[in-house]
């Protein structure tokens, strides 16, 4: 890997973001093209927008400076905790990204993140904050609360 190089990455929306290389590596997708001389110009990433491709772009960087500097997990944590203050629906974006481009970091932070505001709400207070529609009849929800009493204690 020679120190320095560029990569390009091309959002679905045609953007294009000149990245270092070591920052790139940080996908496994993006890793695994680079490793398989896949990647001669632009690599085009089809399921992200422009606009989630820069966070992860942000969030691959700083964790790329982070392994060089050694920051304190508190440092680290606070940077993660400041980044993924976002709206509903980037994080969800964010989650698709990460997953696609297989960042790992990123994926479990999104996730613990939604795992966070899940934890300790009912199904109505998680279907308001989600925006999830109810489609059982009170029948069905009877029956299923029924089924699953332990989990409603």
């Amino acid at each position: 890997m020679a120190p320095g190089k560029n990569i390009t990455l091309k959002s679905s929306d045609g953007e294009e973001f000149a990245i270092e290389e070591t920052v790139a590596m940080e996908s496994q997708t993006i890793r695994h093209m680079i490793e398989d001389d896949c990647a001669e110009s632009s690599i085009p990433v089809p399921n992200v927008t422009a606009k989630i491709l820069s966070k992860v772009i942000e969030y691959c960087k700083k964790h790329v400076e982070f392994a060089a500097t050694k920051p304190t997990d508190e440092e680290l944590k606070s940077w993660d905790t400041e980044f993924i203050k976002v709206d509903l629906n980037t994080l969800y974006d964010l989650i698709l990204a990460a997953n696609y481009l297989n960042v790992k970091g990123l994926l479990d932070l999104t996730c613990e993140t939604v795992a966070n505001m899940i934890k300790g709400k009912n199904p109505e207070e998680i279907r308001k904050r989600f925006n999830i529609k109810n489609d059982f009849t009170p029948e069905e929800e009877a029956d299923i609360r029924r089924e699953n009493q332990w989990a409603f204690e």
